[in-house]
C-alpha cells in the first residue's frame, strides 16, 4: 500500500502578520490538501510563541473542520498534561460529533511551551510527571462505550475518536506499543532516535479495539519549488525561525534571505543540519528523491508534511509539488 501523505500546520503568523491572518490561511491551505487527496490535516498545541497561533486547538480544528468537507482534522497533538482528560474527552467530543467520523486525537506529553507558560496554564507543576498514560487510559475510557468511571464525558462517551500517540523519544513509542495506538514521531524537529523508536514500537506492538497492526507516522519537512535555488531560499525562513527559538529569541516566522545558511557560525550550521535532517528541499524531482529514500528508510505507513514557507501561494505550490513527487510504486 502507497504511504500517504498528511499535512501538519502550525497556524504560522508571519512577520508583519497577526493570528486572525494565520487562521485564514490555515482553512485555505486545509482546502487545497484536501483537493489534492492529502489524508489528514492536524494542528498543534503550542503556547507563548510569537509565530505559533495555534494556541486553543480544539478551537481551531473547528474552524478547519467547519470549512472542508472531506479531509480528517485533528490535533498533532494535545498537551496532554496541560489539561483533564474530561475537558478533552468533552471537547473533542463535541468536534466528532459536528463532523462525525473525521476528527483524530494525537496526544503528547510535552508542555508545548517554556515553563513560566506552562505554570501559567496548569498553576501545579508538581504533578506526577508519569501520569501520562493513567491519563490517556482515563481519556480513552470517557469516550468509550461503558466507561468504567463514575463521571460521564457529554459529548464524548461512546464517540471512540482514534486516538494517536505522538512522541520524539522511545518512551512514546512503547506506551503506544503497549496501548495498541497508533504512532506519530516528530522526525521534522527531533530525528535522533526515530530509528530506534520505531523498531521499539513495531516489536513490541500489541493488537487493540482500535487497530490490529503497527501504524507509523514519521514528521517531515518539504520545501518544493520550480527549481532547487528556489526551494532553498523558501527554507531560509524555517530555519531562521528554528535558529531563533533555539537561541532564545522566538519569533515570527520571518521572510527568507538568500545565502542564509552560509551567515552562520558552523555550531548553528550543524544544529540545522542535525534537527532538520528528515527534509526534502528542492525542484520535484529532488523531493521526490528525498521522499524515496525517507519511506525505503523507514517503511512510513504515512507522512505528516510541514512546509514553513513566508509567502502563502509558494506554501500552497510547496503542497502540490509534494503531492505530485510522492512516489506510487
Amino acid at each position: 500500500m502507497p504511504t500517504a501523505l498528511s499535512v501538519l500546520d502550525l497556524a504560522p503568523i508571519t512577520e508583519g502578520s497577526d493570528a486572525a491572518a494565520s487562521f485564514r490561511r490555515s482553512l485555505e491551505l486545509a482546502q487545497h490538501a484536501e483537493r489534492l487527496g492529502y489524508r489528514r490535516f492536524w494542528l498543534a498545541e503550542h503556547h507563548g510563541m510569537p509565530g505559533i497561533a495555534s494556541a486553543a486547538t480544539a478551537v481551531l480544528i473547528g474552524h478547519v473542520a467547519g470549512g472542508t468537507r472531506t479531509i480528517r482534522v485533528g490535533a498533532g497533538g494535545i498537551m496532554l498534561p496541560n489539561h483533564s482528560p474530561l475537558v478533552i474527552a468533552e471537547q473533542f467530543g463535541t468536534l466528532e460529533s459536528l463532523y462525525p467520523g473525521r476528527i483524530d486525537l494525537g496526544l503528547g506529553r510535552a508542555p508545548g511551551s517554556d515553563q513560566a507558560t506552562a505554570r501559567a496554564l496548569r498553576r501545579d507543576l508538581a504533578s506526577d510527571p508519569d501520569a501520562f498514560p493513567q491519563d490517556v487510559v482515563e481519556l480513552m475510557d470517557l469516550m468509550s462505550d461503558q466507561p468504567r468511571q463514575t463521571i460521564r464525558a457529554v459529548p464524548g462517551r461512546g464517540l471512540k475518536v482514534p486516538v494517536w500517540i505522538l512522541g520524539s523519544s522511545l518512551f512514546g513509542a512503547q506506551l503506544a506499543a503497549m496501548l495498541g495506538l497508533p504512532y506519530a514521531f516528530a522526525s521534522h524537529f527531533a530525528p535522533a532516535q526515530m530509528l530506534q523508536a520505531i523498531d521499539i514500537y513495531r516489536t513490541t506492538f500489541r493488537p487493540s479495539p482500535q487497530l490490529a497492526r503497527p501504524y507509523v507516522m514519521l514528521g517531515f519537512n518539504v520545501f518544493a519549488a520550480e527549481t532547487d535555488e528556489e526551494a532553498e531560499l523558501l527554507a531560509t525562513s524555517m530555519q531562521q525561525a528554528f535558529v531563533n527559538l533555539r537561541t532564545g529569541r522566538p519569533s515570527q516566522l520571518p521572510p527568507p534571505v538568500p545565502g542564509y545558511l552560509q551567515t552562520l557560525p558552523p555550531q548553528a550550521r550543524a544544529m540545522l543540519d542535525d534537527v532538520l535532517s528528515c527534509s526534502a528541499i528542492g525542484s520535484p524531482a529532488t523531493v521526490r528523491r528525498g521522499l524515496q529514500a525517507f519511506i525505503a528508510r523507514t517503511g512510513a505507513d504515512e507522512l505528516m508534511v510541514t512546509s514553513q514557507v513566508f509567502d502563502h501561494r509558494a506554501r500552497l505550490h510547496s503542497y502540490e509539488l509534494a503531492m505530485q513527487a510522492l512516489p506510487r510504486d
